[in-house]
């Protein structure tokens, strides 16, 4: 490295490309311990998104067990997640293509053994368990037919696994059901259920019942919860107590039912042991063989792994990581989980806890794609006033960084407001070339915990209660401000960014707001009344605490909807939407072009076949990343160091 040369912010040349980010960046999930060997599962971007279950042995071996074309993924609740399970080297897993499940003995092609539904992915399978003997599987299921319906039905099942005979109803009559739990002798089941309106992180019952040999219930009954009471992940002990993570102090912390049926608390604090069960399979806590819990708990923004001994202080680790992944697991001593540092993507860790030494066994990034020091931005947690000073928001920022390149003289950076999506969502300090993308081509980036996220409580959680649309977009704005009135930040080049909830708020930003200078919206909500009244199950109700019951609240509605006061626009969009998308329809996209175009306002728009909510693959990641760079480029009348293929941009002068 020379004297660094100085440059237009936006302009830096960069070693961190939108083609590597594309067919590098690998999405790993959730790991699994099978005595000595170790499961995942593991995107493949080059491959248009397919997921495959890898395994790692103790010899460190690493072999991807699922070939093509069979994608694990299952499609329930949409997100998905439970997708796979492993009970000595036999692998089940549901695939995407026709939501059957399958079964993969060591050695074997996969087989199905559930029928072939009669509506194409019409029956779908997820977050499994086996019995002990290996003989059934119990599991959520969720079935799409016009007879039943614009609503699927949700049910607990039990099949064998060898695919001989079909699924059979265990539990019904709620509107969702998750996390089914067999005891360590395999007598009792617990399971979640809850019902609309409530999202899983308003309120959900945790039930209880004696379970037969042939999977049928009986005694069932709800032993903690209900609308009020959000609880995550019911657990068994090995010695056959049940745990669970509930939120009845404000905090998402860890219990146990006591023989008596009272709940006894086991690290009351101010810090959550929970997350927002978006999707399924999600865990925060495992046991090892020394009675001791292994733990993730986020504090002030940051992730931790701690040991908890009932009865004795939490032993917080002194790991490097500060973002962990919602899936830990354990196997004797050992446990495994996924981790990240600010300097350091995502990784399969395997720890000894006697040792506290990691190990890692697959990484989201390989090494000619990690940048070198000088070209990775250091995070800093950040918290700012709210509107009117009422509350506390917080936000990470990432400074322009970029070892060959400085400022030109008296200039400041543009900044990009990133707002996550969920709402409930946490964005968490760790290595995301997403976002040193932007750093390292000069850019500053602040990435928002509006009001509504998790990891600070669920009264900061409720905070969004009614108010979606106008407390994220405020916390959004003043994260800006506050980095403008820092001087950290140009006031004049504000952008904000960001998909699906967090595409909403943007675009509520610059609708109902003049702060920003320009906008970039992936598969953004327009229309909320459209949102209502046009997506699936799972979702169906979540604006009923969000914004209000629907109809009742239509007024609300329409007010909230940026689509509907579109002519109050007044800097340049770029709109990005997957055609296959049924969370948020491409319609709302083209109907915000639309308005966009009848206004006369600078606007592009890309829309991408195949790609559902949430892009995964590799040439979309790529031409998105530079189509975006190449409109802020034009916005802002910098030059670009790179080759980049040109976008329309219709009414740019």
């Amino acid at each position: 490295m020379g004297v660094p040369q100085a440059a237009p912010f936006g302009s830096w040349r960069s070693p961190i490309l939108a083609s590597a980010i594309a067919s590098h960046a690998v999405v790993l999930s959730s790991p699994e311990i099978q005595g000595d060997d170790v499961y995942w599962l593991e995107g493949k971007p080059t491959e248009g998104g397919r997921v495959t279950v890898v395994r790692s042995t103790s010899k460190g071996e690493r072999q991807e067990l699922t070939p093509a074309p069979f994608y694990v993924r299952t499609r329930v609740h949409e997100y998905g997640g439970g997708a796979y399970m492993v009970h000595k080297g036999t692998v089940f897993f549901s695939n995407f293509s026709d939501q059957r499940l399958y079964r993969q003995d060591p050695g074997s092609e996969p087989r199905p053994i559930t029928p072939e539904p009669s509506v194409p992915s019409g029956v779908r399978f997820a977050d499994a368990v086996i019995t002990s003997n290996g003989h059934s599987i119990v599991c959520v299921r969720e079935r799409h037919t016009d007879a039943e319906g614009p609503d699927a039905v949700n049910e607990l099942v039990v099949l064998p696994t060898n695919g001989e005979q079909e699924a059979r109803v265990i539990a019904q009559g709620h509107d969702f059901y998750s996390s089914p739990r067999l005891s360590p002798n395999g007598h009792k089941l617990a399971w979640l259920s809850w019902d609309h309106p409530n999202m899983p992180w308003d309120g959900t019952e945790l039930w209880v019942a004696e379970i037969a040999s042939d999977g049928s219930l009986s005694n069932q009954h709800p032993v903690a919860g209900g609308p009020e009471e959000s609880i995550f992940q019911p657990e068994w002990s090995p010695d056959g107590v049940l745990h669970f993570v509930s939120d009845r102090t404000g905090w998402w912390n860890l219990y146990r039912l006591g023989s008596g049926g009272q709940v006894e608390p086991l690290a009351p604090m101010d810090a959550e042991f929970g997350t927002p069960q978006w999707q399924f399979g999600m865990s925060t806590y495992a046991f090892l063989a020394d009675g001791r819990i292994a733990c993730i708990m986020s504090h002030n923004g940051f992730d931790h792994l701690a040991l908890l001994q009932p009865g004795q202080p939490l032993q917080v680790l002194d790991l490097p990581y500060t973002a962990y992944g919602k899936r830990i697991r354990a196997s004797g001593k050992t446990v495994v989980f996924l981790a990240a540092t600010p300097t350091e993507a995502t990784a399969v860790i395997r720890m000894d806890t006697a040792t506290q030494t990691p190990q890692v066994l697959g990484r989201s990034l390989d090494a000619s794609a990690l940048p070198a020091d000088g070209f990775v931005s250091r995070p800093r947690a950040i918290s700012f006033p709210t509107a009117n000073g009422e509350a506390t928001a917080y936000a990470i920022y990432y400074p322009p960084t970029n070892a060959d390149f400085t400022s030109a003289p008296g200039e400041k950076p543009p900044l990009i407001v990133e707002s996550h999506g969920g709402p409930t969502a946490m964005t968490q300090a760790q290595l995301d070339l997403g976002i040193q993308y932007w750093t390292s081509r000069g850019f500053g980036v602040v990435d928002v915990n509006y009001g509504g996220s998790s990891g600070y409580g669920r009264a900061y959680r409720q905070r969004l209660r009614g108010q979606w649309g106008i407390v994220d977009t405020e916390d959004c704005i003043n994260a800006a401000r506050y980095l403008a009135a820092a001087g950290e930040v140009d006031g004049g080049r504000l952008c904000i960014r960001g998909g699906s909830a967090g595409g909403y708020t943007t675009l509520c930003a610059l609708v109902f707001h003049d702060d920003f200078a320009a906008g970039a919206s992936y598969y953004g909500v327009a229309d909320c009344e459209a949102l209502a009244t046009d997506t699936h199950k799972f979702e169906s109700r979540y604006l009923d605490g969000l914004i209000g019951p629907y109809p009742a609240a239509r007024d609300v509605y329409y007010a909230r909807s940026p689509i509907h006061f579109a002519n109050q626009l007044s800097c340049p969009v770029i709109l990005f939407q997957g055609l296959e998308d049924r969370v948020v329809p491409p319609s709302q996209a083209e109907e915000m072009v639309a308005a966009l175009r009848a206004k006369d306002l600078p606007v592009a728009y890309l829309a991408f076949a195949g790609e559902q909510h949430g892009f995964r693959k590799a040439a979309t990641i790529r031409r998105t990343l530079e189509a975006e760079l190449y409109f802020y480029a034009r916005v802002f009348k910098f030059p670009l160091a790179e080759a980049i293929e040109p976008i329309e941009i219709e009414n740019l002068p």
